[in-house]
């Protein structure tokens, strides 16, 4: 097991990612302990997920905001 958690993070420029990258890299605990790797959109869609046979409640599709 590489990690327990993870989180997701959609960034639409390698400049917001920084932004992130940064705040991240403030806020991490004396004990703590972050990876972060950084893949494109079309990586991300070809990731595979593998299930048990026991189903559980679909996770919705995420919308996402765009502020002009």
């Amino acid at each position: 097991m590489f990690q327990y958690s993870i989180y997701v993070r959609n960034c639409a420029s390698k400049e917001n990612t920084d932004v992130h990258v940064n705040r991240i890299k403030k806020q991490i605990p004396n004990e703590g302990k972050v990876c972060i790797i950084t893949i494109t959109e079309r990586q991300f869609r070809e990731i595979l997920l593998f299930e048990g046979t026991k189903k559980s409640t679909p996770i919705p599709d995420a919308i996402q905001l765009e502020l002009f």
